[in-house]
Order: C-alpha cells, then sequence, then structure tokens
C-alpha cells in the first residue's frame, strides 16, 4: 500500500463515511419527542408549502426532502435564496407556512439572516442540524438533530446521510407512512453494506476525464447533485448533475465516448424512463455507468436489492462516497485537504 493509498484509507472522509450507520441508529431516540411535536404541529394548522433554507450538501438534503414532501405529502417546496433577507434586507411572507433551515453547524450568517426573517414573518421554523447548541438551533422553533456526531472531515458525508435521513424520518411520520418508517429503520446496515460495494470499474474513466455528467431523476437526482459537489470538492473533477428527463433537452449535445455519464438508477417508477434512457446514450456512443442490483459486470456499479426507494437513494451516495476515496487515490489527492476548502464556510 502507498503512502498515500493508506492515508486515503484512513483519512478521515473515509472514518466518517464508515460511521453514517451509527449516526442513523441514534436518531431513533433522539428525533422522537421533537418529530413527534412538530406532526402535532403541522396537523393543528396544516401549511400550504414548504420553504428550505441551506447551502452546499445541505442544499443538497434539501432538494431530497423537496422530493419526500413533495411526493409523499402532497406540499410544493421551494428553496428560498438567503440572499433575500441577508444582502436586500426583504422578508418572505411566509405566516403559517413551514421553514426549514438546514445547515451543519447551524452558524452560517445568511441563513440565521433568513430563518430570523422567516420566524418574523409568521412560519414554523425548524433547524435540521448536526449543532444543538448553536444560533439557528438557539433561534427556531423545533430543533430535529441529526446526531452525526463530529464531522472533521471537509468533505461531508456522514452529516449529508443522516440529514437526508432524518428528512425521511420527518415525511413518514408526518405522513404516517409505517413502510418508510421501517426501510428507515433497517437503514444502518444497508448503509455498512453499501460502503463495501464494488464501483471500481468507474474509477479509471472518471480519473482520465476532467468533467462528467451525473444523472439521476426522482429519488436519486439529489443523490446525483450531491456526488457532483463530492467530485469537485475531494477529486478536482468538474462534475454536473441533470435529471434524466432534463439531459435530453439540450446537454445531450455533450454525449462523446470519452465523455463519462453516471447514471444513479431510482428503485421506483422513475426506473424504467432512465433504463430506456440509458439504452438511447449507449446508441449515441456514450461512456456510460449506471447502477443496478447483482454483481457489478462491464459498466454496471453494484447497487443492493431495492428494499424502499428513498432508502435506496440514501445508499447510493454511501457507495458513491466509499469510491470516491478511491478515486482520490488513484489522482493523487489528499481528499482531507481538498484545495480552497475549509470546513465551515460563511457568506453574506
Amino acid at each position: 500500500m502507498t503512502v498515500l493509498e493508506f492515508s486515503n484509507a484512513k483519512s478521515k472522509m473515509a472514518e466518517e463515511l464508515r460511521e453514517a450507520p451509527s449516526a442513523v441508529r441514534r436518531q431513533t431516540d433522539a428525533l422522537a419527542r421533537p418529530l413527534a411535536e412538530l406532526s402535532e404541529r403541522l396537523k393543528r394548522r396544516p401549511p400550504y408549502v414548504v420553504v428550505t433554507c441551506a447551502r452546499g450538501s445541505s442544499a443538497h438534503a434539501g432538494a431530497f426532502g423537496k422530493h419526500l414532501i413533495e411526493r409523499y405529502i402532497g406540499l410544493p417546496v421551494a428553496p428560498a435564496a438567503p440572499s433575500i433577507a441577508s444582502i436586500y434586507a426583504s422578508d418572505l411572507h411566509l405566516k403559517d407556512q413551514l421553514f426549514l433551515a438546514i445547515s451543519q453547524s447551524g452558524r452560517s450568517e445568511d441563513l440565521l439572516a433568513m430563518t430570523h426573517s422567516a420566524r418574523r414573518s409568521g412560519a414554523l421554523t425548524v433547524a435540521v442540524t448536526n449543532a444543538e447548541a448553536s444560533p439557528l438551533a438557539d433561534m427556531c422553533d423545533i430543533v430535529l438533530p441529526i446526531c452525526a456526531g463530529p464531522e472533521l472531515s471537509v468533505a461531508a458525508t456522514k452529516t449529508f446521510i443522516a440529514t437526508a435521513t432524518a428528512l425521511a424520518r420527518m415525511t413518514a411520520v408526518w405522513s404516517g407512512n409505517d413502510y418508510m418508517a421501517r426501510a428507515i429503520d433497517r437503514l444502518p446496515d444497508r448503509l455498512a453494506e453499501a460502503a463495501t460495494l464494488d464501483w471500481s470499474a468507474v474509477v479509471p474513466a472518471l480519473a482520465e476525464a476532467p468533467s462528467l455528467v451525473i444523472i439521476g431523476r426522482g429519488s436519486t437526482l439529489a443523490i446525483a447533485r450531491e456526488a457532483a459537489l463530492k467530485l469537485k470538492e475531494t477529486c478536482h473533477r468538474h462534475a454536473e448533475a441533470f435529471s434524466g428527463a432534463e439531459f435530453m433537452h439540450g446537454p445531450v449535445s455533450l454525449v462523446s465516448g470519452r465523455y463519462p455519464i453516471l447514471m444513479l438508477t431510482p428503485t421506483d417508477a422513475a426506473a424504467p424512463g432512465m433504463r430506456q434512457l440509458a439504452g438511447e446514450l449507449r446508441a449515441l456512443g456514450s461512456n456510460l455507468f449506471f447502477t443496478e442490483q447483482g454483481a457489478p459486470t462491464g459498466k454496471k456499479l453494484q447497487a443492493l436489492t431495492p428494499d424502499q426507494p428513498e432508502a435506496d437513494a440514501i445508499c447510493l451516495i454511501q457507495s458513491f462516497y466509499a469510491m470516491a476515496v478511491e478515486l482520490a487515490h488513484t489522482l493523487k489527492v489528499d481528499v482531507d485537504r481538498p484545495r480552497h476548502l475549509s470546513k465551515v464556510t460563511n457568506t453574506l
């Protein structure tokens, strides 16, 4: 084992993605009371819209929450632009609506400004955070701790998984979806298995290409966005995420054999359309890699046997994180020291 290979294998990022199952398991007790309170308040005064506020990986978790809430609750979800409050000193009209502030640290100034504005306007404010003792938590009506514990790696892994899972738990309680709740109970063991799956077939292609596309849809679209960010952060590779539906509206012109495409296949009603798209992309000569259950063959990347669509999507990002560590080693990049980045980013 080379020095860099040893370094990445023992990196904080590798260690912390392996801690994700424990974080998800801890949520069971920690979220029981605040989720019960939130559910009761939402039933007593149902909102007409949900607004999220987040940056970076937390914003991708918010996009995952958008999918969950729109699919299982039937309410529209919109991401707020924090600059409306922090730069332009304006308020949104959010009286009696649900405002989800999503932040690992709970300290970003622009999110705090937007959350203060939302509460002032009469919204029900909820902090989804890894820092129960933070300005954001103190500011909000209800706090949903994600229970990830300390995350020292600059690149978020277990905090993204824990945040996405917390939003799934919230949706399951709010909608009374026992099927989803039981799948979340099984998630820790599945996450541990997902980290061991073989995605090595895609590493050489990603190592050779400075730019690539990641495609998701439905439950995997936010996962694709998070994966694209992680390739930028940890491997210095430009990656852009698209919905499978959007990709054919212009971006398909990028397709060539030298331009890798990674398809994160959902396990729900969106899957047949994604498989059809995969066939079309192959016909165009694309260098396509895709996720599917079963042993890895050719350009198929291993995925777990389907359980519940959103839980399956969370498992995909865990497999991706493990692959990213391997890719960074191939590229001679130290995953714990991504250039120009720090753990907490403050923006106005």
